[in-house]
């Protein structure tokens, strides 16, 4: 299968918000609110459009990744910037068929040779170790409210990244759903039935794993 990597365009900000439903629809929780906050992250100033990447198979759009900057505070209120991505999204069709992996390796690539110093993201270890991610914990780098998480995970893109970065970790706002939008955002959808499966156990335990 090939996959042509390339920038999102305008016109496709919504037919990706479908898409996005679509790729994470009961995944983690009954439904989903990743294309609202795919929806929410382009209006903020922390998006970065050179960092948001659509995956292509035979003239179609299956997947996409976006990046946004993000904020890690020391114990004295230095704060330092890294980046984030997410959500990431691959047609449930062309799941597990290397076009995720494409989109990270790609966007990866490309934010090291733009500067930037580290990613931070909040993910299953066991599937992004493989692209050099490790427990934040590792750099001295806890959640927004202190604790360590299982799933915070990070990646120097730099030389000794790390040395400078510790601290509590703040995702942009976007990340943060307001339920009365998010109820009007979905209203612009098709219904979808909502139900229960394993997936949504596995990362309620994973959440669950802080300290």
């Amino acid at each position: 299968m090939n996959t042509l990597i390339r920038n999102e365009k305008e016109n496709e900000y919504r037919e990706i918000e479908e898409l996005t439903r679509e790729a994470f629809w009961n995944k983690d929780v009954p439904g989903c609110d990743e294309h609202f906050i795919l929806h929410n992250l382009r209006k903020c100033p922390e998006f970065i459009p050179e960092l948001d990447f659509v995956a292509v198979v035979n003239g179609e759009p299956v997947g996409n990744i976006v990046y946004s900057k993000s904020i890690v505070t020391n114990s004295e209120g230095v704060r330092n910037e890294v980046i984030t991505f997410g959500p990431i999204s691959v047609l449930p069709s062309h799941q597990k068929k290397g076009v995720g992996s494409s989109l990270i390796m790609h966007s990866i690539k490309t934010a090291k040779d733009m500067g930037y110093s580290a990613i931070l993201i909040y993910g299953d270890p066991r599937y992004y170790s493989r692209f050099g991610f490790r427990c934040a914990e590792k750099y001295d780098i806890c959640s927004f409210d202190g604790k360590y998480a299982a799933a915070l995970l990070a990646l120097p893109l730099q030389p000794n990244a790390f040395d400078m970065i510790s601290g509590r970790f703040n995702e942009c706002a976007a990340f943060h759903t307001d339920e009365a939008r998010f109820n009007e955002f979905e209203k612009t959808f098709p219904i979808k039935e909502k139900s229960i499966t394993e997936t949504q156990q596995e990362f309620r335990l994973l959440a669950s794993l802080t300290y």
